[in-house]
């Protein structure tokens, strides 16, 4: 059966200082010894969860995306995480998942949030993505996302799920750490499936501290690895045949009530 290997970057970001995360992001990258296959990193991984998007976005072709690139065929990974985007005038919280190829597939964060703005300054998307890897299927979303579980629910059909992963990216902080750790693992445990959340760690501008927490859980809901309160850079090896071990002995996918998202 097919592995996949992922390698989670929890790091601090420096607010709104493209130069520095890439930086120090490029160094983190190119300092990993063992062998991966896809890369994760955070929720707005190069600015910090900023509300000034007309001050910080770019295109599909600027710097942070050609970063990205360079970055994936240089040391042949994937790598994803998601920055601030503008296209036709408007603003998108997007997650880019770039091939070593140099193709690339991107989500546009639905569910923004409205807490802190988010749905002010940028506009939400419609579509998952739900990208392709040795025979895996991975579902990628972002952050606040993680509050809605239909969004990320399996539906079968013919007797085939949609999706083996689930990542989160994240900036999510410290004090709804409990609901971060909680819903990772109700997602895992729900949809069968394993479930990796990618987080920042340090302060932002506003004095709000991250905790990173990041998580890898299987699809018992059995965490596999969680890294509180520290930049750490972690690499992971997943078994498929865990995932359809616990869909053939525990068929509770079965029962699903039908649903049609609009």
């Amino acid at each position: 059966m097919s592995s996949l290997t992922l390698t989670i970057i929890q790091t601090d970001l420096s607010w709104e200082n493209k130069a520095a995360n890439l930086q120090r992001l490029k160094e983190k990258i190119e300092a990993m010894d063992e062998r991966t296959e896809i890369v994760v990193l955070p929720e707005m991984f190069s600015t910090g969860f900023t509300m000034v998007p007309e001050l910080f976005a770019e295109t599909m072709e600027g710097e942070t995306v050609a970063w990205m690139k360079e970055m994936a065929e240089n040391n042949k990974i994937i790598i994803t995480g998601s920055l601030i985007i503008e296209e036709d005038g408007q603003y998108f919280n997007r997650l880019i998942w770039m091939l070593p190829n140099g193709q690339t597939g991107h989500y546009d964060k639905r569910h923004l949030f409205g807490y802190g703005d988010e749905d002010k300054h940028y506009t939400p998307g419609n579509k998952r993505l739900i990208a392709s890897v040795k025979g895996w299927r991975i579902n990628l979303q972002v952050c606040y996302d993680l509050r809605f579980p239909v969004w990320s629910r399996q539906q079968y059909v013919s007797m085939e799920s949609e999706y083996d992963l689930l990542i989160y990216v994240a900036n999510w902080p410290e004090r709804r750490s409990h609901a971060w750790k909680t819903l990772l693992c109700a997602r895992a445990i729900e949809n069968q499936c394993f479930v990796a959340g990618v987080n920042r760690v340090g302060k932002d501008n506003k004095n709000v501290y991250y905790s990173g927490d990041s998580l890898v859980i299987d699809p018992l809901g059995q965490v596999l690895y969680h890294m509180p309160d520290a930049e750490d850079v972690f690499t992971i090896t997943l078994q498929k045949e865990e995932v359809d071990k616990v869909r053939t002995q525990f068929p509770f996918w079965k029962d699903a009530d039908a649903f049609t998202i609009h």
